[in-house]
């Protein structure tokens, strides 16, 4: 059986989640990946209130949808951050109170405690998300870095996030770490660094993401091969190279859609990821799970994009041969 094609709603949540319920499923997608932000998966409601899970999946199911994931990265960036203005867009208020940065990280650690819970609650299995990082400013080493202040990063990594992934092992989720720039794990080097820095928890995983690695010229093929039994979750995403020799992968201080960018995000099949290959590789570990379609194209309208991926996803995909090709010609 292929694996269940779902749409992440981080992209759609200025939408209600009927509305986006209702246009999933006429795009052709089996499930929704609910983003803890808008009105899609509210945490504080979630863990508070003794109905509000079964209502999430009552309008789910009105529209015949499956949910297999939940994603908190607002949140999980703010653990680890240094705390700015910037982040009090993307936080719920409670969760910036005052704005104190140290407050700011505490809490946002106790909500992400808590959306293990309500992810337990709620029965999924899997929390996406970012874990923010106290050193992602100090990539460059210039003026150079004291090592003694990266593996203080290090350090402080694990002390606010064991106590998190402690909860997540308590109730039975696993954390699946988005690899990602800004985040303490952003390429395979330092994803490596972050599992040897947790000891290996066990709560501890990563969300697939081969657009991140992609234009940064990691290879996202080798990151599954390396990380196979830790990869928890899968993200759909494509992503292109536009250098000409005026910018290059750090961007230029361009958003996104800017076509002056050397890098940028495309509509699934319109980049450069080389799908064929990760789903072979995939296959090759093993994984099961959803293949959930993150859509962001800046020259693109959504729902045109988000159809587009669910079919360039169902095509794509693929079970592994369970029998040689050559099986008649094998000695009995």
């Amino acid at each position: 059986m292929a694996r269940p094609v779902t749409l992440f709603t981080g992209q759609w949540a200025d939408l209600p989640l009927d509305t986006m319920c209702a246009k999933a499923k006429e795009f052709g997608y089996e499930g929704l990946e609910l983003a803890c932000w808008g009105d899609h998966f509210e945490v504080k409601r979630a863990v508070e209130e003794e109905n509000y899970c079964q209502s999430r999946w009552d309008l789910l199911n009105q529209y015949g949808l499956k949910c297999f994931a939940i994603s908190n990265h607002l949140v999980g960036q703010a653990v680890c951050d240094l705390i700015d203005e910037r982040h009090k867009a993307i936080l719920p208020d409670y969760v910036w109170g005052d704005g104190d940065p140290e407050g700011v990280r505490q809490r946002a650690a106790e909500e992400m405690k808590n959306t293990a819970r309500a992810a337990a609650k709620f029965g999924v299995k899997v929390v996406n998300g970012f874990t923010g990082s106290s050193i992602w400013h100090l990539l460059y080493s210039f003026p150079p870095n004291d090592p003694q202040q990266i593996e203080a990063g290090w350090q402080d990594f694990a002390e606010r996030w064991i106590p998190i992934l402690d909860v997540f092992k308590e109730v039975g989720v696993k954390f699946a770490l988005e690899v990602h720039p800004t985040e303490i794990a952003y390429d395979i080097v330092t994803a490596r660094r972050a599992l040897e820095t947790l000891n290996y928890h066990e709560a501890f995983g990563f969300n697939f993401d081969p657009s991140h690695l992609h234009w940064q010229f990691v290879d996202p093929v080798r990151f599954i091969k390396e990380f196979g039994d830790r990869i928890y979750h899968v993200h759909m995403k494509d992503a292109i190279r536009t250098l000409d020799g005026t910018s290059g992968i750090l961007s230029s201080h361009l958003n996104f859609g800017d076509p002056r960018r050397g890098w940028d995000f495309r509509s699934l099949g319109r980049g450069g990821v080389n799908f064929e290959e990760i789903i072979r590789a995939l296959n090759r570990i093993g994984y099961e799970g959803p293949l959930s379609v993150e859509w962001e194209d800046s020259g693109m309208d959504r729902e045109h994009g988000a159809r587009e991926a669910c079919e360039f996803v169902r095509k794509l995909d693929f079970e592994p041969s369970a029998i040689a090709f050559d099986r008649a010609f094998a000695e009995e």
